[in-house]
């Protein structure tokens, strides 16, 4: 009995025992385990803290300060917590953006004065002009237009102009097959004497003299340098014309360039066919659209010295291009931007039109060619507006084959859907956008968008501190005065081509009504007895933001001319000695002004 007792006295104290040693171990892993709960909580909650607001279907998040970047997120200001939500819907903005509040005021007005003398009285027999032009279909425009004031100045018949066939687009394209050359002659018939080639001397053609103008030369320019060799030659023939005549003429002398440039240059029946199709098919797709000059290729960024974060592979990739032009100096790229003179990035373009009210559903067209960087530079652009068309999309490859050799063919298609568009967009302030923001003022004064990129500069590298409302507040405010409204920018201001000041006239009338009743925008016609030009008119609106005819944007490359030569020479004491002076002076060098298309 007593050894049944110790033996059940030893196994409780061994229970005891086991119990005091576990309880011991618990005690040691109690602070492991706590620390471990402790870490996680800590997580959990710095997840928690961290975490993005719910995102509605009507919101889209989007990656910022990165051009280049494709995937899509939201990062908090770390100071302010305040979190970018672009949203998929424009918003309201309190009035239609797809037409000009003011448009139904003006009209376009290009018809000549009762002073103005026709070509039989003006024109001498014995002088012959010819031009050849320079650079892309849009830069070949201004100097086909100035060519014939050019030819009216020197009281001189014109040969239907020679195109840039050797240039850095290469299009084999004459003049008959972009422009429909018998409209051409035709139209202008009362204004100028036109030919489609010299006279013969004898048997042969005649030899015409070689010679350039220096860039914005004004009417006595032309009497004293080119009249004098016209006189002595009898046909003369001006290379490298663009650019080659004042923007600050007479009247008479600036309606004359609205007729060629919004009436006589005609394209040919395949381009219009073709160019009508193309907007019919967007025009099904919706009933307003975009269309944005892009201008975002390689060419473009090498010329104008931008870097957009794209590393070491951007610097060598476009630094190589660039050294195509040894008279291009190097430039600083922050304060190019600085200044506004940098295209804005595909997704600069998508947030800017957001803010200014497009939301998700709006169409674009975009005209451009290889955007560098492809598709994944154009990704946050499309993400934004995914009804993202090209001729490319819309139109078959079977239906383009007679245009896609010809880069002035498919320019001029891009012309025409853009200049039917409900809005333009344009990316920078070259030759293309000036030819279609002049040509729309005058048309209808149809809403224009040109970005003011020096003022937008700091809200696009500051969004990360701010809300999308504030950032979307700030869009609108620095884009007024670049929205296409009449009066934006003040007569004489920027190139003529851009804004046609003499070529505008107000409505009274309609202005007094408050309605459109029987104005026809885009006529052709003298002013009413009470109407004005624009020309008279004062207006101070962003006046100090548009570009004066003397202040070149990174588009407008400015030629070095000799200004010696005949300057100061009389008209009769030319001698062939002159001529020849004339001529080596005139041939320097020049930076072709081919990217600005």
């Amino acid at each position: 009995m007593k050894k049944r007792n110790r033996e059940a006295a030893s196994g409780i104290r061994l229970l005891l025992l086991r119990r005091r040693r576990l309880q011991s171990r618990l005690r040691l892993l109690a602070p492991v385990v706590s620390a471990v709960f402790g870490v996680l909580f800590l997580l959990f909650a710095l997840f928690s803290l961290l975490a993005p607001v719910p995102i509605s279907r009507n919101e889209l998040p989007f990656r910022r300060n990165s051009s280049w970047s494709i995937g899509l997120d939201v990062q908090p200001s770390a100071d302010r917590g305040v979190v970018f939500r672009v949203p998929a819907a424009g918003g309201s903005l309190g009035h239609d953006m797809w037409t000009s509040r003011l448009s139904k005021f003006y009209y376009g007005c290009s018809n000549a004065s009762a002073k103005f003398s026709r070509v039989g009285v003006s024109t001498q027999g014995n002088r012959y002009l010819l031009i050849s032009t320079s650079g892309g279909l849009n830069q070949q425009r201004t100097g086909i237009t100035d060519a014939v004031v050019a030819a009216r100045i020197l009281n001189a018949t014109l040969v239907v102009p020679k195109l840039d066939q050797k240039s850095f687009w290469k299009d084999s394209s004459n003049f008959g097959e972009i422009f429909d050359v018998d409209w051409f002659i035709s139209f202008l018939s009362k204004d100028v004497k036109i030919i489609k080639q010299l006279p013969k001397e004898g048997r042969k053609i005649m030899a015409p003299y070689t010679m350039r103008v220096p860039r914005k030369c004004t009417p006595s320019c032309y009497q004293k340098r080119v009249l004098p060799v016209l006189t002595k030659k009898h046909a003369v023939e001006l290379t490298k014309f663009d650019y080659r005549l004042s923007n600050k003429l007479d009247v008479d002398l600036q309606k004359l360039r609205c007729r060629v440039n919004y009436h006589a240059l005609k394209f040919t029946d395949p381009i219009l066919e073709m160019g009508k199709k193309l907007v019919e098919r967007m025009r099904m797709k919706s009933k307003h659209f975009i269309a944005l000059h892009l201008r975002f290729e390689s060419d473009m960024l090498a010329f104008s010295g931008c870097y957009y974060g794209g590393g070491d592979k951007e610097r060598t990739e476009l630094g190589a291009l660039r050294k195509r032009w040894k008279t291009l100096h190097i430039r600083n790229p922050d304060k190019e931007r600085r200044q506004g003179k940098c295209p804005l990035t595909p997704e600069e373009v998508g947030l800017m039109l957001r803010a200014l009210g497009f939301g998700s559903d709006v169409h674009i067209y975009v005209a451009s060619g290889e955007v560098y960087g492809g598709e994944a530079t154009l990704a946050p652009l499309k993400a934004l507006f995914p009804n993202f068309h090209s001729k490319d999309t819309i139109a078959s490859e079977e239906e383009l084959s007679p245009f896609s050799l010809f880069s002035s063919r498919m320019a001029a298609l891009d012309f025409i859907v853009c200049d039917e568009s409900d809005v333009f967009v344009t990316n920078n302030n070259g030759n293309m956008a000036r030819m279609l923001a002049g040509r729309r003022r005058y048309f209808g004064h149809k809403p224009t968008i040109r970005p003011n990129a020096k003022k937008l500069y700091r809200l696009f590298m500051n969004r990360s501190n701010m809300t999308w409302e504030e950032f979307a507040s700030g869009v609108r405010t620095l884009q007024i005065g670049f929205m296409g409204e009449p009066k934006e920018v003040r007569p004489g201001r920027g190139e003529f081509h851009e804004n046609p000041s003499s070529c505008l006239c107000e409505h009274p009338e309609a202005k007094a009504g408050g309605h459109l009743g029987s104005i026809l925008p885009g006529r052709v016609g003298t002013e009413k007895e009470g109407g004005s030009t624009l020309s008279t008119v004062k207006n101070t609106e962003q006046a100090d933001e548009q570009p004066g005819e003397d202040e070149h944007d990174w588009t407008d490359m400015d030629y070095s001319e000799n200004e010696n030569g005949l300057q100061g020479k009389g008209i009769l004491n030319l001698t062939d000695s002159d001529l020849g002076l004339l001529s080596k002076a005139e041939a320097q060098p020049e930076l072709e002004e081919m990217f600005s298309d």
